[in-house]
């Protein structure tokens, strides 16, 4: 089962955490990246790894923003 598939099965107040557990991941790596572009590091590979797990977290975040905050058509 995928991870998507996992927070199907999670109560709102778990998604609540997990939520803000993401963005501070997402935060943390978005500095990392930063860091080490302006320090110029000469490992590419690496921070496309960085980039690529950031993208994977905003996914998540915008997954389980959708579950908590559906779009109500009035």
């Amino acid at each position: 089962m995928n991870a998507f598939g996992d927070l199907s099965m999670k109560s709102d107040e778990v998604l609540h955490v997990e939520l803000e557990e993401f963005r501070r991941q997402h935060r943390d790596l978005d500095e990392a990246i930063t860091a080490l572009e302006e320090k110029g590091a000469r490992d590419p590979l690496t921070i496309k790894r960085l980039k690529q797990q950031k993208l994977r977290l905003k996914d998540m975040i915008a997954y389980i923003e959708d579950r908590l905050y559906p779009d109500i058509i009035a």
